[in-house]
Parts: structure tokens; sequence; C-alpha cells
């Protein structure tokens, strides 16, 4: 993957619609651009501008479109930011594609401008992952969590955590360093003070991870028991759908069987599995492993 070129994608959903947006990233985007909008020379307009006019290749009009510039490094990937907004026919979005391709663009990789973004230094690890789970949120809660992680929420406690070990580190390497000298450079109470802080900050970060996980994959939920106790029926008429297999014969569900549906503002994952009971049949016995993996797993368990 270079990073000196400039890359270019759609970034709304494929699919017919009224109108779409391609973006290119890269130091030649403008210069690219300029060759087929001769309504303007996009060189000389400031950062941060809207620009009405045609795309023309070959002496063809192939769409009346608005352009957005970002010029660096006040953009989002830090590098020249050309989005061009057409309307939403594919025809015409993978036209335009190819003609930037044909003047010097590459098509992105999945997730390249947001990896650019981070390796120019615009967003940390944290704020990069949480522009997925910002697309991909299910709930407002996930909502919620991935804007305060895209805000640094996150990144701050980190960057906190991270300067109370260094401080710790080198006062207690400033302890050792003159162990023999029965010299006492740090204060003890300094010292216990900010071990209990780090501990405190270290508790708070792994109940939050484990309460983001939850939100944004589901509270997971297993169904456990005997055979024919009515565990599928009961999967089933939650997600109100037939999704598992019901029957009369003992073991009929031999693997997991799970779906997610929201509750409030909370995704809710449910898992069906295998019946519970001593059997010399080998698939299902792996079933019921995997019935008491997925329970100790699990948040909940009915």
């Amino acid at each position: 993957m270079n990073f000196k070129d400039t890359i270019v994608a759609q970034s709304t959903p494929s699919g017919s619609s009224a109108t779409s947006t391609i973006r290119l990233s890269g130091s030649e985007s403008i210069n690219i651009v300029n060759k087929i909008f001769p309504s303007k020379d996009l060189r000389d307009v400031k950062s941060h501008t809207v620009h009405f006019g045609n795309i023309i290749h070959d002496g063809n009009v192939i769409d009346e479109v608005v352009l957005n510039v970002f010029k660096e490094p006040n953009s989002y990937t830090k590098e020249n930011i050309i989005e061009i907004s057409c309307h939403g026919s594919q025809i015409i979005v993978k036209k335009i594609i190819m003609i930037t391709i044909e003047f010097g663009a590459r098509a992105a990789e999945r997730g390249e401008f947001t990896f650019r973004s981070f390796i120019n230094g615009n967003l940390d690890l944290s704020q990069a992952e949480a522009v997925s789970d910002l697309i991909s949120g299910k709930t407002e809660n996930a909502h919620r969590i991935a804007i305060n992680h895209l805000k640094g929420v996150f990144s701050n406690k980190i960057k906190k955590l991270r300067s109370d070990l260094l401080n710790l580190s080198s006062l207690l390497e400033l302890e050792l360093d003159f162990s023999e000298e029965d010299v006492e450079f740090a204060n003890r109470d300094i010292l216990n003070k900010l071990l209990i802080e780090i501990d405190e900050l270290c508790k708070v970060l792994i109940s939050s991870f484990k309460l983001n996980n939850a939100v944004k994959n589901g509270v997971s939920v297993v169904i456990l028991g005997k055979p024919n106790v009515g565990k599928s029926t009961l999967l089933n008429n939650i997600l109100d759908d037939d999704k598992a297999i019901v029957s009369d014969v003992p073991g009929t569900t031999r693997d997991i069987i799970e779906d997610t549906i929201t509750i409030g503002n909370n995704l809710v994952r449910f898992i069906d599995t295998a019946g519970l009971r001593k059997t010399e049949d080998k698939i299902e016995s792996i079933g019921i492993e995997k019935a008491y993996n997925k329970a100790k797993e699990s948040s909940i368990i009915i």
C-alpha cells in the first residue's frame, strides 16, 4: 500500500440513490479533478468551499456535480481531499471513478481513508476504531459510545494511564538507583496514592471495555436446559421468527443458533443451545460442550 499516491473511492453506499459521493485524497487530488472540472481552477479556491459545475471527459458531459474542496492539512486525512457529489446512478459513479484513475488516482483499499487519517496523526487508534463503530452502530447507546470515543474520551483516559505509569516508573527507578545510599527520593504516600489511582483507572477501563463490548455486539443471553423443554420455541418467539428447528425428537438442536434484537436502546443477542444430557452421540456431545462454553461467556443465562 503506497501512502504517497492519490486514492479514490465511493464514500456513500453502492446502489441506486438520488445522489452519491466520490472521495479523492492525496497530493494530486486537486490536479486530477482539475482535468475534468473546467468550471473553475481548484488550485486557486480556498479550503472548505463548495463549487458547482460539470464533469467533462473527451468533450462529453458526464454529470452535473457539486465539489467540496478540503486542502491539506485541514482535512480528514490531512491531505488534499476532493468530494464529488454526483447523481446516484452507479453508471455515473463508476465512470467518474474510472476517469480519475485514468488521470492518476488509485482505487482505495477498504478503510484506507481512515487509515491515512491515523498514520497522518489526525486520529489515534481508538478514534479510528470509533469511525467504524459509528458507521456500524445499531442502537442509540452504540452511537453515543462511538461519538465519545471519536471525541477522544477513551484516548484521554489511556493517555492519563500512560502518564501515571511513566511517573511511577521514574520514581521507582530513582529509588532503585540510590537504594544503597539510604536516601529517600520519593515520598511513600505519593507512591501509594499514585498506585491507587492507577489501579482505579485500570478497573474503570476494564469495566468500560466490557460495557462497550456488550453495547456494540449485544448483551449475550444464553438459553440453557435439558432437551425438549422449549428452548428453541422460546428463541423463535423472542425473535418472532422460525430461526431454530422445533421438534419432539430430543437432541434436534446440536449447534449454536443465535440472533440479535433491539430492546429499548440496547442490542441483545439471544443464543439457543443443545439440550444438556448424557449421550454417546459424538456430534451431539460437541454441541453440548459448545453450550457450556457459551454459558460461561454469556452475561445472562435463561
